[in-house]
């Protein structure tokens, strides 16, 4: 075996606090297991916007103790650095989320920072709720929101304006990544670091003020709406409960294999709404009960899926994020409430741009993920296709699958007193805006280089045609245009827009597709014909560039 490679991981093994990742190290070496051991050891698991986020196992490339030990060292420098004493933590219900969030407390408060700990596992929003709450100056929630039952992960919030920009409770952004990685990467031993039992479990009194803020997003009086909600073996099923029913919707009932949290997501191949198959239960379970609407949150239930009876195609189905996060927009719009400011992703659609439009609401452009779309100043309502919407910004300054789904609960509730469906009101806005298609593509791989291959290929030989159309403007994101760099290509043609970019949580490469045909004259059914055509052309020769 190499000798620098052994020593490293001699090293790491008498500074591992756990007895199952030294034990696996300890075989793998007594079995000289060097491919194994270089995959644990390929570098120190990537901090990044998104925080951490990997499978679990030993050594610095997995999530385990010892790795959630340093980041949580590497943290507490970067905030004494910044005369930051305070943090809220959170948990899910995945393998080892406990322990990792006690193992940042006990640390947090060997650092003498104060440390408050949610009293069980909760949903990610009332973790970034709490952060404003309570008033702290930083966040942590131990998840991996959907990805799969071998992953788990840890998200960093900041309280209020830290290194001149305003956080209230939202996702870190760029420097602050970079600059806790580089605390990270200067922590030379765990095992010599202070812990302290001195933090406090955080009082009941915060997760009743959470829901009693999402409630006040909704109307009060019994409604006539069956619902049914899955929580897919993740942590939304009570609170999501308590707020719908508190807010009248007694006729909401769960999915009873998927309702309790179970780290092992046994009835989906994939913990994600989005994935295929994924609320099959949910909506079996609709139809046995003639339900009106299904809603699904992620595991960490910051993510809100929906479903309803499609009446032009006669049977169920899944609205696709763009559609939930026009209907979102648009009757917010009309409720008109606040002094708004809309804002979505570069990957979603097109048409949230237009419904501001519509109703002279300011409406802004953002790079891809939450903690862009919360940084966007006045903000009132936000959302990213990928199933995350923020809807009441002052709350939860990131995304809620609750808020989200009580929202569109009580949207579902006022259209079938009116006699309307989720049919009606896409019609009025395909009447006024035209029809706006989007797909997805994602190729999930297990070997990382062949993404950046592919990104490198596109940009130097970049399509001329896609979709049976000129490429009319061609853009790489990397190179910055009116947002930040980002990894990313962005094509046009005069009917659809394509982008094409590495996830920022998952090993897969996305394509993100949209066609939009204005109805005109030609009636909504010939529109919608023309965009499912070029749709499909569109689709067809993305498939072939990602092959070539």
């Amino acid at each position: 075996m190499d000798k620098k490679l052994e020593a490293e991981v001699r090293a790491w093994i008498d500074d591992d606090p756990d007895d199952e990742t030294r034990a696996q190290l300890v075989a793998a070496l007594a079995t000289n297991n060097e491919e194994q051991l270089r995959s644990w050891f390929a570098g120190f698991l990537e901090f990044g916007t998104a925080g951490l986020r990997g499978p679990m196992g030993p050594g610095p490339s997995q999530m385990n103790r010892a790795v959630v030990g340093r980041t949580a060292l590497g943290l507490a420098s970067y905030m004494k650095a910044r005369g930051l004493t305070s943090i809220a933590i959170g948990y899910d219900a995945r393998h080892r989320s406990y322990r990792f969030a006690l193992d940042t407390a006990e640390l947090m408060a060997g650092a003498g920072i104060a440390a408050h700990v949610m009293p069980r596992t909760l949903p990610t929003p009332v973790l970034a709720y709490a952060v404003n709450h309570l008033k702290v100056d930083a966040g942590v929630m131990v998840t991996a929101s959907h990805n799969p039952p071998e992953d788990n992960g840890y998200k960093v919030y900041l309280g209020g304006i830290v290194d001149g920009i305003e956080y209230r409770g939202s996702q870190i952004i760029a420097p602050a990544d970079r600059e806790i990685a580089e605390e990270i990467a200067s922590i030379t031993s765990l095992m010599s670091a202070p812990r302290s039992n001195s933090w406090q479990t955080i009082d009941e009194s915060v997760i009743d003020a959470y829901r009693a803020a999402t409630l006040r997003l909704g109307t009060s009086g019994e409604k006539s709406l069956r619902t049914v909600h899955t929580a897919l073996h993740g942590v939304g099923t009570e609170t999501f409960m308590k707020v719908v029913k508190a807010a009248g919707f007694s006729d909401t009932i769960s999915v009873s294999e998927q309702a309790e949290p179970d780290p092992d997501f046994p009835t989906v191949a994939f913990p994600n709404p989005e994935e295929k198959g994924a609320i099959d239960l949910a909506i079996a379970l609709a139809i046995r009960e003639d339900a009106d609407l299904v809603i699904a949150n992620d595991p960490d239930a910051d993510r809100c899926a929906a479903a309803f009876f499609d009446r032009q195609l006669g049977q169920w189905r899944m609205f696709k994020g763009d559609e939930v996060g026009a209907i979102l927009g648009e009757m917010i719009a009309q409720d008109g409430k606040s002094a708004p400011r809309f804002a979505n992703s570069i990957v979603s659609s097109s048409l949230l741009a237009k419904i501001a439009e519509h109703h002279h609401i300011p409406f802004e452009e953002t790079l891809t993920g939450f903690k862009w779309i919360t940084k966007v100043a006045g903000l009132s309502y936000g959302y990213e296709e990928a199933l995350g919407y923020c809807v009441d910004p002052a709350t939860v300054n990131d995304k809620d699958g609750i808020s989200a789904g009580l929202k569109m609960m009580e949207i579902a509730a006022e259209l079938k007193s009116q006699g309307k469906t989720f049919n009606d009101l896409l019609d009025e806005l395909t009447v006024r805006h035209g029809v706006y298609l989007t797909e997805q593509i994602s190729i999930r791989v297990s070997d990382l280089s062949f993404i950046s291959a592919k990104m490198k290929s596109l940009r130097a030989a970049s399509p001329n045609e896609i979709g049976d159309e000129k490429v009319t403007s061609f853009e790489d994101l990397a190179m910055g245009t009116q947002l930040p760099p980002t990894d990313g290509l962005r094509f046009r043609t005069s009917l659809s827009r394509l982008i094409i970019r590495p996830s920022g949580t998952e090993p897969k490469l996305k394509c993100y597709l949209e066609v939009v045909v204005p109805v005109t004259t030609r009636g909504i059914d010939e529109a919608r014909l023309i965009a499912r055509k070029a749709m499909d052309a569109l689709h067809a020769s993305t498939a072939t560039l990602l092959a070539d």
